[in-house]
């Protein structure tokens, strides 16, 4: 039997600059159910725990705001995620470089969320064709 991963948990120090964050630069539809943030990115979804939601007993040890480290998948070549992320003045940690995700070998641009958690984007599309010399 397979398992598909359904949700995962990033903590955070700030509810509205992370809702403003995950959102326009991320994507996320917001959602929530009796305050409950979460950020929802098609079949798949971030829970948001932070100020104010005692993480016990389901979690023995919370994780920290910037603990997370998270990958998402670029739908083209990665540098449109680069021009994405400065659009949004994201600053990049590192990249474009080769990354290993889900789906096997592509390019990756790594970045942090406000409160520094590590995020990812990875491309498996083929780079651009470069421009005739």
């Amino acid at each position: 039997m397979t398992f598909k991963l359904d949700h995962s948990v990033v903590h955070v120090s700030d509810r509205a600059v992370s809702d403003a964050f995950y959102r326009d630069v991320l994507g996320a539809e917001l959602v929530g159910v009796a305050g409950i943030h979460m950020y929802r990115f098609g079949d798949a979804q971030l829970n948001v725990h932070g100020p104010g939601l005692d993480a016990k007993p389901v979690a023995r040890i919370a994780v920290p705001p910037g603990g997370s480290d998270l990958c998402f998948e670029w739908p083209g070549p990665i540098d449109g995620a680069v021009a994405h992320l400065k659009r949004h003045g994201v600053a990049i940690d590192e990249g474009p470089q080769r990354g290993f995700g889900a789906r096997g070998l592509g390019q990756s641009v790594y970045f942090r969320d406000p409160d520094g958690s590590l995020l990812e984007f990875i491309s498996y599309a083929p780079p651009e064709p470069s421009a005739p010399a």
